[in-house]
This record gives C-alpha cells, structure tokens and sequence, in this order.
C-alpha cells in the first residue's frame, strides 16, 4: 500500500450493471429507481450477501427526480435491503459512481461501516420537464384563487411562449458551453483531427463488439425485464456497433461546430439509460463472510480546474495524484479504464499526460507523468460504444477493470473519469 490510504483496507467484493441501452429505446418505461433496484438484488444474488449485512447505501445520479431526490434510499427499499441501514443520495456529475465508491470506501476505512453498496443510475429518458416561470406564477396563483373568476384572471393575457417546458440544463452555468462544444474546442486546441477521433470510436466499437461475442462484458451484465408484461428481456448493450467503419463513421456531420468542427454522434458517447451496483467491505469483514474479493482500492483523487479552460482534462490532473498517493507511477499500471465521453477528450489527456511542458506548467512536476500501451486501455471498448448513464458509468469502470484484471491475472489497474464542472476522478485498484 502507498501512503496515501488513511485506515481499514476496503475491499471490492463484486459488482454488476443493466445493459446500457440507449435513450428512449428498452428501457423507456423504466425510471433510474427501476433501473437501480435491478443492479443491486443482482448483486445481493450473485453475492449471495445476507441483506442484514448491510450497513449503509451510497448511490450516484446526475438528473434528480423533483419527486424522488433520495435515489439511493428508495433503491434500497425497492430491492428488500433492511429500512435500518441509512442510505444517500451523491451527485458529482459523470463521476457520482466514482463518487458513491468512494464514499462508501471512506465510511469502511473509518470504521463507521463494515458492508455497502454503492453505486448509480441513470435514466435520460425520464428527465423532469419545468413549466416556464410565468405559468408557474400563474399557476399558484390560479391555486390560491378563490373564485372561479380570479382562476380565470390567473391566466389572462397568457401567450403560447409561456407554455415551452424548461429541460435540464446542458451547458457549463459558468462559461454557457455544453461539453460537446469543450469537446470541439479541445479537439482543435489540441490539433486532434477528425479521423483521429474516428479511429478511437471504431476502436471503442470493435472491442465492445469483441467483449460482447466472447462473453467478458455479458458478465457483468443483469438481465432485465421490460414492464408492464414482462415478457421482454435485455441482456445487452445496445448501443455498440458490429458495422460501423471509417468510412461510415466520416459521413457523419459535425454536431457542435457544423462548419468547421470534427466532433460527431459517431465519436462522442450517446445519452444512456443504466444502472451499477458494486459491494465494498473492509477486509476483515470480507474473510470473516468468506468472501474472496475481486481487488482492493488502492488511492483515489478528485481534482479539478477552470471551467474556462479546457473542461474535460480532469483526469490528466487527477491520475498523477492518484498514482502518488498509491505510491506507484504510470509504468506500474497494467490495465486501465478511461470514460470515454468524446474521443476529442480521450485523446486529448493522452496527449497532456505525455507532455512534459503540460507536467511542467500544469501539474508542477519535473517530468511528464506518461502513458502506458493503448493495447492495454479500455481493452472492451468504452463508453462511446458501450453507453455512458452519468451516474452509473463509474460503476462499469470499476466492474470492468477488476473482472478483467482478474482474467489476465494482473496487479495494477487504474480507472479515470471526466466530468462536468471541469472535474476530474482517478482511482488505482489492485487485485485481490
């Protein structure tokens, strides 16, 4: 162990996720509770975990129910775990799984919990939709009319503008810039070309596909069965692509920066509906149940920067932290899981992680901190084929470097994340 890890050593036990499905397909009739309350009885069921065992439920998401805002608690409710065991809710963006793993590795480590369950979920297709401010106003106040004649005042003189619902919000509050519009601007910062980006989605594409075939992803896949009958089941990805190619995906228009941008639906991850779960435990709680873990968490950091810079570097500022609180560096890594929310991101921390002038004015060190060979990055592709459910993608991540550290018989893995807010996640795991 590095010296970065303060107390008990917190193991990672399993872990499981839905298919990731694209928006508004399998799964639109299913809420991200839905969705979160299939991860974890999965996980209760492989486990076979004695839900009593339980002693607190940390869960991930990125788009609140104004009608459910504690997710986590009613994910455990839903999926019979004890009502004792306090459960919350966490949300840091594309990285609240990573954030829920955390979390929860932190009660372990204190020695406030001994078993959790964290993990996230996310449904893009059940977003909340908000009335217009001026109907709201006319609203309430129809609401506290006491007449039939003040309810119709209420909505005099309302014009058809008034009634456009307001969606979540896409863009940076800060800089008015949706991550697909950083994503552009960092591909042409950055000098990554479009056919760059091309090559790395088919890559992401292509190995999924492979992932799929042989089983390896399938394994970390539950089943789910699609209401109100139930006579539909998705066991599968179903974003991933078996006949894309470069040439398919350069007939795709640029979405961001129609005129002179290169960033396309076909390089950049889809909106997803999906869910993960993962079952953490101290280590002597683990051989006390007789459980073999997957790994154990070795460090992890967060980090963050300008909004106004380059919003989607995070994991170029937070592996290195990450790395030397493990007390290890880039060329000890043997596997590594990046979330692949645009190819312009992927290959542009690549790019600053092998610069020593951005380790030089940038992170304040000597030298650059590296890379390791792409044959052993996103080995099953990642999310632009795969999927990318905010609160959940963390989860996979965690799931998918440790069953594969696993089949190879590795050490060392490391996961990164970006994420909105110009935040970055890095977590190094080692195998059990």
């Amino acid at each position: 162990m590095g010296n970065g890890w303060i107390g008990r050593r917190v193991a990672i036990i399993d872990g499981c996720r839905t298919p990731f499905v694209k928006a508004g397909t399998a799964f639109k009739h299913m809420t991200a509770i839905d969705l979160g309350i299939a991860a974890v009885r999965e996980l209760i069921a492989r486990t076979e975990l004695d839900p009593a065992e339980v002693d607190e439920v940390v869960y991930g998401t990125v788009v609140h129910s104004v009608l459910a805002p504690n997710i986590a608690r009613e994910v455990q409710l839903g999926a019979g775990l004890p009502p004792r065991a306090p459960a919350y809710t966490v949300s840091r963006a594309c990285a609240s799984a990573n954030q829920a793993i955390t979390s929860a590795a932190d009660s372990i480590a204190r020695g406030y919990a001994d078993v959790v369950i964290a993990g996230g979920a996310e449904s893009l297709t059940d977003v909340p939709l908000l009335v217009s401010r001026p109907l709201r106003d006319r609203l309430v106040a129809a609401s506290r009319a006491k007449t039939m004649g003040q309810r119709v005042k209420a909505f005099a003189g309302m014009r058809p503008k008034e009634l456009v619902p307001t969606t979540p919000a896409i863009a940076e509050p800060s800089t008015g810039e949706t991550m697909g519009e950083s994503a552009e601007r960092m591909a042409k910062e950055n000098g990554i070309t479009r056919e760059a980006q091309d090559r790395w989605a088919l890559r992401s594409h292509r190995l999924a596909a492979e992932g799929t075939a042989d089983g390896r992803l399938l394994k970390e896949i539950v089943p789910v069965y699609i209401p109100p009958n139930y006579d539909e089941v998705v066991d599968r990805d179903n974003g991933i692509r078996t006949d894309t190619s470069l040439e398919k995906l350069a007939t795709l228009p640029p979405v961001f920066d129609r005129r002179y941008g290169t960033v396309t639906a076909g390089n950049s991850s889809p909106l997803t509906d999906g869910a993960s779960a993962v079952l953490l435990m101290s280590e002597e709680k683990a051989k006390a149940l007789g459980y073999e873990p997957l790994g154990y968490i070795r460090s992890y950091a967060f980090a963050a920067l300008s909004p106004s810079a380059q919003l989607l570097q995070g994991p170029a500022y937070a592996a290195p932290i990450a790395l030397d609180r493990a007390g290890v560096t880039m060329k000890d890594i043997e596997l590594w899981e990046i979330h692949e929310a645009f190819a312009a991101q992927v290959l542009s921390n690549f790019q600053a992680l092998d610069s020593d002038e951005f380790a030089r004015r940038e992170l304040g060190r000597s030298q650059k901190v590296g890379l390791i060979d792409e044959d052993r990055i996103n080995v099953m592709g990642g999310s632009i084929a795969i999927g990318h459910p905010f609160g959940a993608t963390g989860g996979r991540l965690t799931i998918t470097l440790l069953n594969e550290m696993k089949r190879r018989g590795l050490g060392l893995g490391l996961i990164t994340v970006c994420a909105a807010g110009a935040m970055g996640f890095a977590m190094v795991l080692e195998r059990a």
